[in-house]
């Protein structure tokens, strides 16, 4: 439960592809309301980190999937998906190849 006034804290792991990013961690801790806000405040900590989520328009990459307790984003209101004190993340880039 989010008391007012205060951010949700979020757990957010990543692929070893981003980790280089967050400096080698394979989870970090972000506070935002939504998912913009915790790629927003992972952006001012890890400097970067956006680029590799999100188009200059603000938008997901198509090749990056965000899971919300095991939910992808997507199903759900993408971005603006609200999350909750200790909600968890996970990043996923997707890979092709054969």
């Amino acid at each position: 439960m989010n008391m007012p006034g205060m951010l949700p804290s979020v757990i957010i792991s990543f692929p070893n592809t981003l980790r280089t990013r967050v400096g080698q961690r394979a989870s970090v801790e972000a506070k935002g309301r939504t998912v913009r806000e915790v790629i927003a405040a992972l952006d001012q900590d890890f400097s970067g980190v956006r680029f590799n989520l999100c188009h200059e328009t603000g938008e997901l990459r198509p090749y990056v999937n965000i899971f919300l307790d095991g939910e992808n984003i997507r199903y759900l209101q993408g971005l603006d998906t609200q999350l909750s004190n200790g909600a968890k993340l996970l990043i996923l880039q997707s890979v092709a190849g054969g």
